[in-house]
Formats: C-alpha cells, structure tokens, sequence
C-alpha cells in the first residue's frame, strides 16, 4: 500500500516509489496524494496489505503521518502492518532529530528522511519481502 500524507500533493514522489516498489518485486496499490487517514485505513483493511509506505514531499509529514500511524496502529487488526514514512519530514530542512522519534513513538517501523541512501531503504524493503516469502507455503 503506497500513499502520501494526507496534506501532500505532490505525485512524482509516489510514482518513483511505485515503480521501485514492483522492481523489487511487489504489488502496489497507489492511493495517490492527499489521501485522507481514513482512506489509508479504510484501504488496508479491505487489502490487508504486507507493507504500507507513506511517502511526504511538503515538509508536513511529522504532523500528518504521526496522525496516521496512529489511528493505522489504533486498528488491531492493522497493528502488525509494517508501516514506514519518508522523504522531508520537516518544513525547517532539520534531519535526525525529534521528527524520527515522534515517528517511530506514533507506530511506524522505520523512518527514511529526506536525503537518506535509497539503498538502506531498498534494502529494508527487500528484507520484508524475502520473509514474507519464506513463509508462504
């Protein structure tokens, strides 16, 4: 499940995501930018998707994606989702500090900010997928 937060208007972003994501070798629902929390969640539970990543270009996505983590995670059927965030966090350019911690306190499994290797981001999506498929029969 891909999406931008909820303030975010910006597609370029998700179309990049959505093309790395099926390189790697996943299905990718696109709900687009400005998606509502609601419609994030209302899509994760219709798809019971094995990953959920949210991806922020304005700068406002401590605010919205922290929002919606927590109503992701206030679901307890969506509760073991791994959900991450990336891309600029912030509108003050600030990287590593306060914004990851709000983050990860408000249920998402890991942070990406803006400027981070997309190589460790690759990589933990990868490792996702090879256990996903080591468990499937």
């Amino acid at each position: 499940m891909l999406s931008s937060v909820s303030s975010d208007a910006h597609t370029w972003n998700l179309v990049y995501l959505q093309l790395l994501l099926e390189e790697l070798g996943w299905h990718v629902v696109n709900l687009g930018a400005c998606t509502p929390d609601q419609v994030v969640i209302d899509a994760c539970l219709s798809h019971r998707p094995n990953l959920v990543v949210i991806s922020s270009v304005n700068g406002h996505g401590h605010l919205d994606g922290a929002r919606l983590a927590e109503a992701l995670r206030g679901r307890p059927e969506l509760r073991t989702i791994p959900a991450i965030i990336g891309g600029k966090l912030g509108v003050s350019g600030e990287v590593g500090g306060a914004h990851v911690h709000t983050l990860l306190e408000a249920g998402f499994d890991a942070v990406f900010e803006d400027g981070t290797d997309m190589r460790l981001f690759t990589g933990y999506v990868a490792a996702l997928g090879e256990r996903r498929y080591a468990v499937a029969p």
